[in-house]
């Protein structure tokens, strides 16, 4: 999973529609053009008005790209912000689907297309009101804040006070968050008890965690040796003044919300999805649109998903019968579940097998793909404000000026439960050949807007790196017929969502029907 506004939300797809999709794009972007007309000069001014646009509204993924001017800032969520940023986005549109096609080269016609599906995606997000009712343990803005130091790039004092700045309005969006809560309340859109409860037990350790061992402190530990001990200081007393007194607090009030007036109301397990929520059926037609790019009904999907089950089964029979002797699936998915040796036993080792996943491929990369991405790519380990509630892995984008690397993130918290086998397939999706190849590529591209080298629908984004699990079988990138295994239940996995997430979001399954 790849960490970006499309992907948070992914209601997942079939392998052959992701691979199919990941491919078109690639290569209809990498192919030359015949085309000798002279780009438009209206489009491309649209295109830069949109990203700056995006950049201002959005400070954090401004910080994440390296671009230091809202270092400061964090983005407006009261109602007037949303508001505002609507406009905004209903102006892009009107501006884009206002240029005639016919005065447009073939490239320009893919770049207008490409914008408008991304203004589009946008806005359907944003009637959705999703600031109404979510909350979030893997992505809410309480790990968001703890995450911070990993994206920011601190140079000089300068920097630092920006930084310190920001900290100081944690507080006040946070009560921000609460109030949009407590209006989506009031018309009856409330999150699932299960990620209400978990998020209460999450701000419950971040406030329990000493202020100096916060993941937002990290910077005032580093050394800065350019700057002078006055500047070392400062930056350290300001930011440890505004944990204090903002995030803190902050954090504190917020789960004393949840657990005061969001819990008691919250949706039980029965009614977790999509389809219990006012206007949640509309919102999840929707977002199909956003996360595949196509007009399909959720009952389309959920047919395709049953007939991926049956072909996975089979392939998993046919491999499982070469490993453990049998082709029955439920005996095969009993041992890989089972078997103490097919799951870690340390941390240590999770971290061991990541490095080593990734090395491989990155040793192999160049034997297969002519371009190669100039910013590395690295291991880290989740810290614990986020590893007890995350999922196993994603992938962190590199900064576009090449000061920050694309980042493997890993969670080695308990890693009992944390399967050896799937290990490898999980390295070559999240890093080399998949999401740090395309992503960081993208970025790297000339001649296209800035827009198109960081933004991207969910079925490119993802479908890349769910075929680079299989090009990883042909690169001869798997150590054994048990990691291959691994490669095939993620398969599986893949296509049980199909099935088990329109079950819940459309068809109004109670959460134990998904789990049985």
């Amino acid at each position: 999973m790849y960490r970006t506004r499309h992907a948070e939300r992914d209601p997942s797809m079939t392998a052959r529609l992701l691979q199919f999709l990941a491919l078109m794009p690639l290569l209809i972007l990498l192919a030359p053009s015949s085309d000798a007309a002279t780009p438009s000069p209206g489009l491309a001014k649209l295109c830069e008005d949109f990203w700056q646009g995006h950049l201002k509204a959005s400070p954090i993924t401004a910080t994440s790209l390296g671009d230091k001017r809202y270092d400061d800032r964090l983005e407006d969520i009261t109602p007037q912000g949303i508001a505002a940023d609507r406009k905004r986005l209903e102006g892009v549109l009107v501006r884009a689907q206002a240029i005639p096609e016919t005065s447009l080269s073939p490239r320009d016609k893919l770049t207008q297309t490409a914008l408008i599906t991304e203004v589009e995606d946008e806005l359907a997000e944003l009637s959705c009101d999703f600031q109404e009712w979510t909350v979030d343990p893997l992505g809410g803005p309480q790990v968001e804040f703890m995450d911070l130091a990993d994206y920011t790039i601190l140079e000089t004092p300068e920097d630092a006070a920006k930084y310190v700045k920001r900290a100081r309005l944690m507080g006040r969006y946070l009560d921000d968050h609460i109030a949009n809560l407590r209006a989506g309340k009031s018309k009856g859109r409330v999150a699932a008890r299960d990620a209400v409860q978990k998020t209460i037990d999450q701000l419950t350790r971040i406030n329990a965690t000493p202020a100096d061992s916060l993941g937002i402190w990290k910077p005032a530990i580093e050394p800065h040796p350019s700057w002078s001990q006055g500047d070392r200081e400062r930056f350290g007393n300001d930011l440890a003044e505004a944990i204090r007194t903002s995030l803190l607090p902050g954090i504190e009030r917020y789960r004393a919300f949840l657990e005061k007036e969001i819990l008691p109301v919250s949706r039980p397990p029965e009614h977790a999805g999509l389809a219990d929520l006012p206007r949640g059926v509309d919102c999840y037609r929707k977002m199909i649109r956003v996360h595949t790019s196509l007009d399909m009904t959720p009952e389309e999907i959920h047919k395709i998903g049953l007939e991926e089950v049956a072909k996975f089964r089979r392939d998993l029979a046919v491999l499982g019968q070469k490993v453990f002797g049998t082709s029955d699936v439920a005996e095969i998915q009993r041992r890989l579940r089972t078997d103490p040796g097919m799951h870690f036993k340390t941390a240590a080792e999770v971290e061991a097998k990541a490095r080593e996943a990734l090395a491989r491929a990155q040793a192999a990369v160049p034997q297969w793909f002519g371009i190669q991405p100039k910013k590395p790519c690295e291991v880290k380990v989740m810290g614990m404000h986020e590893a007890p509630y995350a999922t196993i892995a994603y992938y962190r984008g590199p900064s576009a000026d090449g000061k920050r690397p694309g980042t493997y993130m890993i969670n080695t918290y308990m890693p009992e439960t944390r399967p050896r086998y799937e290990a490898e397939a999980l390295a070559f999706h999240e890093s080399v050949p998949g999401h740090h190849l395309q992503i960081s590529i993208a970025q790297e591209l000339t001649g296209i807007p800035e827009f198109r080298k960081h933004q991207g629908v969910t079925a490119y984004v993802e479908g890349w790196a769910l075929y680079t699990e299989h090009l990883a079988d042909e690169m001869g990138l798997y150590s054994s017929d048990v990691d291959r295994l691994g490669m095939l239940s993620f398969d599986a996995w893949r296509a049980c969502r199909l099935v088990v997430d329109t079950g819940i979001h459309s068809m109004g399954w109670p959460r134990q029907k998904a789990i049985d």
